[in-house]
C-alpha cells in the first residue's frame, strides 16, 4: 500500500518566503508541496483544483486577505487544514482567523523543525497555537465572565451602525440612513468587527441578536 504524503499549498505575497519554506519542506518525504500562491485569490483557485490537506498561509496580502481567504477556503474545501503563519500577534489577527476556520496560528518566528511539528499535528486535527497566541486566547477565554460584554466598547455611532447590520441595511443604505459616507461606513464595520474578534458582518448580525443589542420590536422599519 502506498504512503500517503500531505499534500501543501504555501501562500504568502513574498516569493522568498515561499521558496524558503518549500525547499526546507520538501526534505521531509511525507509533505508533497503541491503549489504556491502569492494572494488569497490564487489560493482559492488552487484549493479548488488540488484540494491540498493542508494550506500554509500568511494573512496580510495585497487584495484579499488572509482571513477572507480562510473563511473562502472552508467553503470551497472543508478538509483542508488552514494553518496561519505571519509576524502578527494582535487580537484583530488572531480572533477574525480562528473564527473564520484556521486550525493553527503560528509566528514566522517559529524554527522549521517546529513548523513541521505544526503541520503534522494539524494532518491529525489537533490545534496549534504560538505561546504569545495562546496567552491572548486564555486571557479573552478568561474575560468572557467579565460583567461588562465586549459590546460596551463600541462608541455610540458603532453600535448604531451595528443595529443597521444586524437589520440587513448595506454599507450605502447605512450611509444614507445616518447622513454619513459610505467610507466612513466602512470604517466603522472595520472597528467593529476588530473590537468584536469577528471575521465578517454576517457574525456581527449575529451577534447583535444573540446579545440583544437589537430585538424584533427594533428592526428598522422602511
Amino acid at each position: 500500500m502506498k504512503h500517503h504524503r500531505t499534500s501543501i499549498l504555501i501562500v504568502d505575497d513574498h516569493e522568498v518566503v515561499r521558496n524558503g519554506i518549500r525547499s526546507y519542506l520538501e526534505k521531509i518525504s511525507d509533505f508533497h508541496v503541491v503549489g504556491e500562491a502569492s494572494s488569497g485569490e490564487e489560493a482559492l483557485s488552487l484549493v479548488g483544483e488540488m484540494i491540498p490537506d493542508i494550506v500554509l498561509l500568511d494573512l496580510m496580502m495585497p487584495g484579499m486577505d488572509g482571513i477572507e481567504t480562510t473563511r473562502r477556503i472552508r467553503q470551497i474545501s472543508p478538509r483542508t487544514k488552514v494553518v496561519v503563519l505571519t509576524s502578527y500577534h494582535e487580537d484583530v489577527h488572531i480572533f477574525p482567523a480562528l473564527k473564520a476556520g484556521a486550525i493553527s496560528y503560528i509566528l514566522k518566528d517559529m524554527k522549521m523543525d517546529k513548523l513541521v511539528d505544526v503541520l503534522h499535528r494539524a494532518v491529525q486535527g489537533e490545534v496549534t497555537l504560538h505561546p504569545r497566541v495562546a496567552s491572548r486566547v486564555l486571557q479573552n477565554i478568561r474575560g468572557e465572565g467579565s460583567e461588562q460584554p465586549l459590546f460596551t466598547e463600541l462608541t455610540d455611532r458603532e453600535t448604531d451602525v451595528l443595529k443597521l447590520i444586524a437589520n440587513g441595511l448595506t454599507n450605502s443604505q447605512i450611509a444614507e440612513k445616518l447622513v454619513i459616507s459610505e467610507n466612513t461606513v466602512k470604517g466603522h464595520v472595520s472597528n467593529i468587527l476588530s473590537k468584536l474578534h469577528l471575521a465578517d458582518r454576517t457574525q456581527a448580525a449575529v451577534y447583535a441578536w444573540q446579545q440583544g443589542i437589537v430585538s424584533r420590536e427594533s428592526e428598522v422599519k422602511e
